[in-house]
């Protein structure tokens, strides 16, 4: 039976007072035409030239294949690995439901997703009934909260035989840039890539900045600048998929450098020439770090909240006319009833497959 998709109409409905301003945008700073935009033929397009072996590019294609965006170069990621980031009794409290490996797994099938992303311990107990049903990518590295006092540090919880083993298609981490301890985490993760696709594994990296020093007047976590610095340390160790924050805010380095150079580098140009403070500008700066979009930019969906499909929408809508690769969205899906999680992931995927909605 077809559902009834969201038309343009609805989602201008969903944006409210700033569907103009994201749907009617017609000037980003840097001409789409200079990048490398998602279409159906993106793996042919990027990786058949890489040094990525036939395995990951068969696991890449079969990524990019499935669910309701197969064929269109645009990704709907189901993530669940907040058992262990956020702890479990916190993330599934709402709906106990997902204590269950199966029932997250049953979410990202029912859903429609082009893949799942969970741990070691979600994907391994349903390997054998669903690894060749949807894309598994096991999510290798993880922060815990069980340490007292706790601390911000991710740490290998699962190796990449485990996940090869498994049928998985991918393996996914976390680097924390901008903490103490990222130069460990940079070279643990960069051989667990360069691994993976040893073995035929594509990656995905949660590009996360983690430093208190980045939160003072605003969250500069989510400026661009910086996110855009993390997205490109990321493609350099060999992530095929970045994951990162929708940025919300530019000026990170600046904030950084009061009272004169002290931190990083960086040119004015990319505030005024590569960048405005238009959303859709500060979204399409992560993609150019991507590689000018050669690596596809997912956006996550951030916490759940009370207009979880409005915000999604809208982060939607931002990341695809950005020129981004899709969203990755949880806690808005698992901590709400299975069914509308399933329509609020649907109408995500709405906006990627709605003509009406373009790539500025």
């Amino acid at each position: 039976m077809l559902r009834e998709r969201l038309t343009i109409n609805k989602i201008e409905e969903l944006l409210g007072a700033e569907a103009q301003s994201l749907l009617a945008f017609d000037s980003p700073k840097i001409a789409k035409d200079t990048l490398t935009l998602p279409n159906p033929n993106f793996v042919d397009a990027v990786f058949a030239n890489s040094d990525r072996n036939n395995r990951v590019l068969g696991n890449l294609a079969r990524f990019y294949d499935q669910g309701n965006l197969g064929g269109t170069g645009y990704l709907s990621i189901f993530p669940v690995d907040q058992g262990i980031e956020h702890s479990a009794g916190a993330s599934f409290a709402k709906n106990p439901i997902y204590f269950d490996p199966e029932n997250i797994v049953k979410l990202a099938v029912e859903a429609g997703c082009n893949g799942i992303a969970s741990t070691l311990g979600v994907l391994g107990l349903m390997s054998r009934k669903y690894a060749h049903k949807i894309p598994f990518v096991v999510k290798i590295n993880h922060n815990e909260l069980l340490t007292y006092p706790n601390k911000f540090d991710q740490i290998m919880f699962a190796s990449v035989d485990q996940a090869y083993n498994m049928g998985a298609a991918g393996i996914g981490a976390t680097i924390y840039f901008g903490s103490p301890e990222s130069a460990r985490q940079i070279i643990e993760v960069s051989e667990a890539f360069e691994y993976a696709h040893e073995k035929g594994l594509f990656t995905i990296l949660w590009c996360y900045l983690r430093n208190s020093a980045f939160k003072t007047d605003k969250d500069y976590h989510e400026s661009a600048d910086l996110t855009g610095q993390a997205n490109h340390l990321g493609v350099t160790i060999g992530a095929d998929f970045i994951k990162q924050k929708l940025p919300t805010n530019n000026g990170g380095y600046k904030m950084l450098n009061t009272g004169g150079p002290s931190y990083g580098k960086f040119d004015e140009r990319i505030y005024t020439e590569l960048s405005s403070d238009h959303p859709i500008d500060l979204a399409r700066y992560q993609v150019v770090n991507n590689y000018m979009g050669k690596i596809g930019l997912i956006n996550s969906g951030g916490a759940s909240g009370k207009n979880d499909l409005a915000d999604a929408v809208k982060t939607a809508v931002i990341n695809k006319r950005a020129g981004g690769s899709g969203l990755i969205v949880g806690r808005k899906a698992f901590q709400r009833p299975f069914a509308e999680g399933v329509k609020l992931i649907q109408a995500i995927q709405d906006v990627y497959l709605n003509e009406a909605v373009t790539i500025v």
